[in-house]
């Protein structure tokens, strides 16, 4: 199973530790100087541009998506492998994990490439330049912060005393770090951010940085810490700037189907195009199985059943399921009438079509960072807990009044639904709507909550029916890779 991908993360290992070899001889550009890098506008534009692409590559975006989403309780994986998306999946990383190493390296040489350009341009009265300047602020807190959320406890667990991981702020290869605080990563990532807001004023497409953008992590990134204050506060700036506008109802179903810069909803996406499509290596290789792709994780049970609680909810759309066919195409039923599941290896196949059918390819999409149902569901727990709980369900019935609710499945004091606490509520409205996205792990932990994984699935081994992961749980953050550690003598390895 997805040889390809673990060919290309073969090769993309074989060349970072061929440059750990060389790196000290050679300089970033293929030999070009910082200097002539970013001497100009064009060249601080190709120098920007590529710390983009180095986002984009798979070893980065995908990784990112394995470690993150696989973990939660919205998927279920339908057969073992010896590819290690299945170490993440099922709770049980390795020191030497050939795909972590792979997400941390290309992390640090995105960063590398972000301090070329932050330590050789100063901030001047070059609105371009200025611009320039503020999205690689923003990039290199945006890349601190995947890597912190990663590889450092959540912030919540002991206000961010625990460790985090390497900050670097210089374009040096000889400088090898310890590991500094979570609360000292946050720090750099929120000075970093509010840096880009004050720099960038050009209202770029979703597919860069913008003040808005910087704004909108920055929201994420308070709500992260339990600074529900600033996290409200940002939130609140992103939606009344009038910049983004909630999809509508009527073309909901195929959001992740448009391309980012026709989205007023995005604010941010990683905008693959045609080329850049990855096929059987992509994000949505896993979720969808057609002429391309394996469509091996299925919808999990308990997330099916969440969003089936609403026949009408939209967001059921985002979840396919496979049906077998007779001869003429039609569905099979059984003796019942009902409709006959295909499975695999007994699990019922629920395709999840979030990461496909981009342009109409099976395979291709532009995954969304940030969108603008964000930020309400963001002002709506902030709300919550500064203890404006009927603020905090208006927001919430923004978001599933988009869904095609209305009425009776709307939430009020007087209509809660069977839940007892509104955190509870938006909690599970957070789920729903940002199933597949990355958000479920951080959300529960953050939370300190428990991530149940009571479901059928092959994270369960031989005779088990639980899984249950606490927030204290070590394997709530991945490994340090130890190859790292042995050439940085000052990296510690987590427990």
């Amino acid at each position: 199973m997805i040889t390809r991908y673990k060919t290309i993360v073969a090769i993309a290992l074989i060349v970072s530790a061929t440059a750990c070899k060389k790196d000290l001889a050679l300089l970033p550009y293929n030999g070009i100087s910082n200097e002539q890098v970013v001497g100009t506008t064009e060249g601080l534009q190709t120098a920007t541009i590529g710390t983009y692409s180095l986002i984009k590559d798979p070893n980065y975006v995908r990784n990112y998506h394995i470690f993150t989403e696989y973990p939660s309780d919205n998927v279920s994986l339908s057969g073992t492998t010896t590819d290690p998306l299945f170490y993440a999946y099922n709770y049980q990383h390795q020191k030497n994990q050939v795909n972590v190493l792979a997400f941390w390296r290309k992390g640090y040489q995105a960063i590398n490439s972000t301090n070329v350009v932050i330590e050789k341009v100063a901030e001047s009265t070059d609105p371009v330049k200025n611009q320039l300047l503020g999205e690689n602020y923003f990039l290199r807190a945006f890349i601190h912060f995947d890597l912190v959320k990663v590889f450092g406890r959540p912030y919540t667990d002991d206000n961010g005393e625990s460790l985090g991981v390497m900050i670097k702020t210089k374009p040096d290869i000889h400088e090898l770090p310890a590991r500094s605080k979570v609360k000292e990563v946050y720090a750099l990532v929120i000075s970093d951010l509010l840096k880009a807001v004050k720099l960038m004023s050009s209202d770029k497409n979703n597919n860069f940085a913008s003040k808005e953008v910087a704004m909108a992590l920055l929201s994420r990134v308070y709500l992260y810490m339990g600074d529900y204050k600033n996290a409200f506060d940002y939130a609140d700036q992103v939606i009344k700037s009038g910049r983004y506008t909630l999809v509508p109802s009527t073309s909901y179903a195929k959001y992740f189907t448009s391309i980012p810069e026709l989205n007023l909803e995005t604010i941010f996406a990683i905008r693959h195009t045609i080329k850049d499509d990855q096929q059987d290596a992509a994000i949505g290789s896993l979720y969808w199985g057609g002429s391309i792709g394996y469509g091996e994780m299925y919808a999990s049970q308990p997330y099916r059943a969440l969003v089936n609680k609403f026949p009408e909810d939209i967001r059921n759309s985002f979840v396919v399921p496979q049906y077998e066919k007779n001869d003429d195409g039609t569905i099979k039923k059984d003796a019942q009438g009902n409709p006959v599941l295909q499975n695999r290896n007994g699990y019922p196949k629920y395709f999840i079509n979030k990461y496909s059918f981009q342009e109409g390819y099976e395979t291709l999409s532009s995954p969304v960072v940030l969108r603008l149902a964000e930020m309400y569901l963001t002002r709506a727990e902030s709300a919550f807990q500064l203890g404006r709980p009927n603020d905090a369900l208006a927001d919430v019935n923004v978001i599933r009044t988009r869904a095609g609710l209305s009425e009776s499945a709307l939430f009020s004091a007087g209509n809660m639904m069977g839940y007892t606490n509104v955190l509870d509520v938006i909690l599970d409205e957070r789920r729903l709507e940002f199933a597949f996205e990355c958000q479920r792990k951080f959300d529960v932990f953050r939370n300190k909550r428990t991530m149940n994984r009571d479901y059928p699935g092959t994270h369960l081994a031989s005779g088990q029916t639980t899984q249950q992961i606490p927030y204290t749980d070590p394997r709530v953050i991945f490994f340090i890779p130890e190859d790292d550690i042995t050439l940085d003598p000052n990296l510690v390895q987590n427990p």
